[in-house]
């Protein structure tokens, strides 16, 4: 019951003023209800007077018990209220500091191939051969060497320009011994005719 307990350590620390207050404020009440009851009740005896001040006292003891206890309630709410609000703070503070959830990256389209773009057709390899690169047989393909007897089958000064380039064995390896033979031949026969010409003419 709230007001049974009369000691002066039963309230916490801090909160309730000192012994001696409070003793001297119980007094003051037990004067102050004494005279209260002596003014309502002259005619009483003292054991009288003295059981009504002793029951009014009790009861305002205990209405101020239950006051007492009723604000301690309200302060226990707070309190409890408040260690409730940290609590959850706490809890959602780790939630607003997380990091964000990665964004899905864009996933871009792939590039589309490049449209095929035909190689371009070359002439024979003898035709883009330059007069003044050096010629080497061993490093002709069998493409290449037919390609320079089909020349030299359609102009013999092209035997004759590599004769005077790298020799006689070198056209009889590269044009075959009967083209040589065929282009030397011709030859004779053009400088046989162009001396008829001019013999005939003188």
């Amino acid at each position: 019951m709230p007001g049974a307990t009369t000691g002066c350590c039963s309230t916490p620390a801090g909160t309730a003023p000192r012994c001696e207050d409070r003793q001297a404020d119980r007094r003051a009440q037990r004067h102050a209800v004494a005279a209260a009851v002596d003014a309502a009740m002259p005619g009483a005896c003292e054991n009288e007077r003295r059981a009504a001040a002793d029951r009014q006292l009790h009861e305002r003891v205990t209405a101020q018990g239950w006051a007492r206890e009723h604000e301690w309630e309200q302060v226990r709410a707070r309190q409890a209220a408040a260690k409730a609000h940290r609590a959850e703070a706490a809890a959602a503070q780790p939630a607003d500091d997380a990091p964000a959830a990665p964004v899905a990256g864009v996933v871009l389209p792939a590039p589309r191939p490049a449209a095929a773009v035909p190689a371009p057709v070359l002439e024979p390899e003898t035709a883009d051969v330059d007069d003044d690169q050096e010629l080497v047989l061993e490093d002709l393909t069998p493409d290449q060497v037919r390609d320079w007897r089909v020349r030299a089958m359609k102009d013999h000064s092209v035997v004759f320009d590599h004769i005077d380039r790298y020799g006689e064995p070198s056209a009889r390896r590269l044009f075959s011994n009967q083209l040589v033979d065929q282009a030397q031949h011709h030859a004779r026969l053009g400088h046989l005719n162009l001396g008829y010409s001019t013999w005939g003419q003188a």
